[in-house]
């Protein structure tokens, strides 16, 4: 039906199928010329063959891959994704292997203990499809730009990315400060991004003004929110490390 000109959506409702189904055929069969009936080697991508994606997963893992993570070439085609975290911290260690899981759902994530950090890795020949960040050379000294389809979901879920970015390059802590003259300490939370890339800061930026949260830049290579009401949102979804 495809070939004699039906559109997606009339096609799909003829056979019970979802459309991006029979978007994927047509990928395959009718552009890519496949064989009818041959079906795919691995794990269907999101980008290349229409596969699923959960997104609210992605966007908590683009978090984690901007701030320490990173994607190696392998062997045979396939991409190693590596995000780095502290040992300490077994929750969010098990969080990153449970989100990877959630993006590739065939994933099979393998903790690689380094010196005082936990190495989650898995391996997949469709990693730079989903993170068109990737390229020779360290993050900060190169071009950082989210793709359209990347802004669509980060405009979905802007909560997750600033999780997955607060928790890789980012702390909370409790600062103190006292007036001239008075012995009374005042407390309070706030939270410090730190990265060298100007490009991956205003990712942030950009997704706390989404939220209305007010932030500045004590640093150059720092992002700090304090003000009470910015604090007390980012508790709702990013926390404490644990």
């Amino acid at each position: 039906m495809s070939d004699e000109g039906f559109s997606d959506r009339a096609n799909a409702a003829k056979h019970g199928v979802a459309i991006k189904t029979i978007r994927r055929w047509r990928r395959l069969y009718q552009r890519r010329g496949l064989p009818r009936g041959t079906g795919f080697q691995g794990t269907p991508c999101p980008r290349c063959d229409g596969a699923y994606l959960d997104e609210a997963a992605y966007a908590l893992l683009l978090g984690w891959y901007l701030g320490d993570g990173c994607i190696a070439k392998a062997r045979r085609g396939v991409f190693t994704l590596q995000i780095v975290n502290d040992a300490r911290y077994a929750d969010l260690n098990r969080e990153i292997a449970e989100t990877i899981i959630r993006v590739k759902p065939t994933a099979s994530p393998v903790p690689r203990r380094g010196t005082g950090c936990i190495m989650t890795e898995a391996r997949w020949k469709h990693w730079p499809c989903l993170f068109p960040q990737h390229g020779p050379g360290r993050k900060h000294l190169r071009k950082i730009e989210l793709v359209d389809w990347q802004l669509e979901i980060v405009a979905k879920y802007p909560e997750q990315l600033l999780r997955g970015l607060f928790h890789s390059d980012g702390c909370r802590f409790v600062n103190w400060a006292s007036k001239p003259g008075r012995e009374k300490v005042y407390e309070y939370v706030r939270y410090h991004f730190s990265n060298e890339s100007d490009d991956i800061r205003k990712i942030l930026t950009d997704t706390l003004d989404v939220l209305g949260i007010p932030w500045r830049q004590p640093r150059r290579n720092v992002i700090a929110v304090s003000r009470r009401e910015g604090v007390d949102r980012l508790d709702t979804f990013v926390g404490p490390k644990s």
